[in-house]
């Protein structure tokens, strides 16, 4: 998981003549399967000996949330969603938010450019 996002950090860092990376931002989703602490855990090691390496890595959660028709609003759901609203247990699966692994964006190190 953390790869992909690397490769694409270090695409963009190529792009843009960086020599680093000072930090890096997640948009992540309660249920996107990524686990905050794995993510800080394993970003060192994903990172390692790319251009990446020692960039700080902050994390943006967003909470899961389905839309339910009968109470015309978006409803905040945890890891246990049983496909129903939860707060009228009306069915629904519709997710709105909560599935996101994004990169927000990148901060680099240009030489000659003035941050």
């Amino acid at each position: 998981m953390l790869r992909s996002v690397v490769a694409a950090v270090e695409k963009v860092a190529h792009d843009a003549g960086a020599t680093a990376v000072e930090a890096v931002g997640l948009r992540v989703g309660t249920l996107s399967g990524a686990v905050p602490v794995a993510l800080h855990g394993s970003w060192p090691l994903a990172t390692a000996g790319t251009v990446v390496a020692g960039a700080r890595l902050d994390l943006d959660m967003v909470t899961a949330a389905v839309w339910c028709a009968t109470c015309d609003a978006e409803q905040p759901v945890d890891e246990f969603f049983a496909l129903e609203c939860p707060v009228c247990a009306t069915p629904t699966a519709q997710l709105v938010r909560g599935r996101e692994l994004t990169v927000t964006y990148a901060e680099l190190d240009v030489p000659g450019s003035h941050s």
